[in-house]
């Protein structure tokens, strides 16, 4: 994708060295006892490095080529090695795959993409999988903050909720949070944060 290949090509790391705040919470949570995972847009790779890291059998899935080599330095730095597909998440299939756990962290696109990429990742879990999500949220009035000002790559709660029904939810929160995320994500900001557990 041209347009974040543009953006990963500076130097420094867009979102940080760090992973998401949310992934490092949700992976250490006292239930999650996932082995593998599957990262849904993710980047220049500071979360799939990390969770590679911990032990777990990553595949990452971005559009940019330029991030996903990026993330390969990272892995490469780190000692570990992660399964990284450059591909569009508008058509990228997992093949009947499964994973243990599924994390979607800031994946700004219109609706249709977005809620695909969401539904294929709930169609890819093992039983017991978790499903992460964090978003930058649509919020009516509300004041603004970081993150895209394009209404159409926000996300609502509700629309997540009925993408996951049937799944355990674990948690599902929207509000106000203090964003410290490298150089694109900082301040503070309306966020979706939701967790969820297939059953069966």
């Amino acid at each position: 994708m041209p347009e974040w290949d543009a953006k990963y090509a500076r130097p420094e790391a867009l979102f940080g060295d760090a992973p998401n705040e949310y992934v490092r919470r949700m992976a250490t949570h006292p239930a999650f006892a996932a082995t593998s995972a599957l990262c849904l847009a993710d980047g220049d790779g500071r979360n799939g490095t990390w969770l590679a890291g911990r032990g777990l059998a990553v595949t990452a899935v971005d559009s940019s080529t330029v991030g996903t080599e990026k993330a390969r330095a990272r892995d490469r730095a780190a000692g570990i090695d992660v399964e990284r597909i450059v591909a569009d998440l508008a058509d990228w299939s997992p093949s009947g795959r499964r994973w243990q756990s599924v994390f979607l962290i800031y994946l700004q696109s219109e609706p249709d993409i977005r809620m695909r990429a969401f539904t294929l990742g709930v169609e890819a879990l093992e039983p017991g999988g978790w499903v992460v999500l964090e978003a930058f949220a649509r919020v009516a009035d509300a004041p603004s903050g970081s993150g895209p000002k394009d209404e159409r790559v926000l996300y609502d709660l509700d629309e997540v909720e009925r993408a996951a029904r049937g799944l355990q939810v674990i948690e599902a929160l929207q509000g106000r949070v203090l964003l410290d995320e490298g150089i694109r994500h900082q301040g503070p900001a309306n966020v979706i944060r939701f967790a969820a557990r297939k059953l069966s």
